[in-house]
């Protein structure tokens, strides 16, 4: 019996890569230039299964190949699915699959130390550094902020937001409050407190730390007016996803100074980071690391070669999305 065939669209860590071709007929990336739609469309058409990612955009047209498809199932390298149009592959019968819980570290220390950077200026400081403006040890200019005493809001108390809780908690000595959708419980934080709005969160927190799903609802969850509930000394970090964020909005708060800060690893129209963010010295920009430790994408990498091995030897795949 022949091997099921599958077409990986970007470069993956060697281990997990000697692991596919030891399992199937594999068709590898070895340049990591992503993928085109005419490619991606193509790929639908002469693979089994497809092993992608966020860059991947798997809309109606590229998943239904005009007809031609043979791929049936989608192993999503990353948890969130905001890329591909599951209403489209849950009608056409793909199956799509995730790789949750194995990035909750590596992402919530991103997200702390973007909280760290903002908070301390260390990119004002750094860019002055670098252009020779540096004149030696200051006491009293250009200050940044403590945490300790000081309160973080959590937008999304899942894995990664009760991780990054946990890190600001016990390692800064932060307060804790969190906005979720659906009752959660923190018993490692007992001083975490749920709050009864996004509102309320964004005018009472320090630090404001977004953890959603970028879907539908969540589309520039944060603009104007939410920004403008935010204390002037604040600061947004964006680990989640970039339209999360209304981006506009966003630079016209940190170009007034309405808000003290950002950090962001995400970003509307990815790759492209806006010229007007870019100019900012009160911004930490970071292009889309939040899981990128070789430990944790070799680990990601195992679990969509499990979802592959599972939905061709005829089981249900271990995180299946629908």
């Amino acid at each position: 019996m022949a091997r099921p065939k599958i077409i990986v669209t970007r470069k993956l860590p060697e281990p997990v890569e000697a692991r596919l071709k030891s399992l199937f007929t594999v068709a590898l990336n070895p340049t990591d230039a992503p993928f085109s739609k005419e490619k991606l469309t193509t790929a639908m058409t002469r693979a089994d299964g497809l092993l992608c990612t966020f860059g991947d955009k798997m809309d109606a047209d590229i998943l239904t190949a005009n007809g031609k498809r043979s791929t049936k199932i989608i192993a999503n390298f990353g948890v969130g699915t905001n890329h591909i149009d599951l209403e489209t592959a849950e009608d056409i019968g793909v199956v799509v699959t995730n790789t949750p819980g194995v990035l909750n570290d590596a992402t919530a220390d991103l997200a702390m130390a973007l909280i760290l950077a903002s908070t301390r200026r260390m990119y004002f400081h750094e860019a002055r550094l670098r252009r020779g403006e540096w004149g030696g040890f200051d006491i009293s200019s250009g200050l940044g902020s403590s945490l300790r005493g000081k309160t973080l809001g959590v937008i999304g108390m899942g894995r990664i937001g009760t991780a990054l809780a946990q890190r600001a908690h016990f390692g800064f000595g932060m307060k804790v409050i969190y906005f979720n959708r659906s009752k959660v419980l923190v018993p490692s934080i007992s001083e975490a407190h749920a709050v009864e709005s996004i509102n309320a969160l964004m005018a009472e927190a320090d630090v404001v730390s977004l953890h959603v799903p970028g879907d539908v609802d969540n589309h520039h969850l944060i603009g104007t007016e939410r920004l403008a509930l935010m204390k002037p000394g604040a600061h947004l970090i964006n680990t989640a996803r970039g339209d999360v964020v209304d981006e506009a909005a966003l630079i016209s708060a940190l170009e007034a100074g309405a808000i003290a800060g950002a950090g962001l690893d995400v970003f509307e129209q990815e790759p492209r980071v806006p010229e007007a963010l870019v100019a900012l010295e009160n911004v930490t920009l970071l292009p889309h690391i939040g899981s990128a430790t070789l430990e944790t994408r070799i680990a990601m990498g195992m679990r969509a070669v499990d979802n592959l091995v599972a939905f061709f030897a005829d089981k249900v795949p271990p995180h299946q999305v629908m």
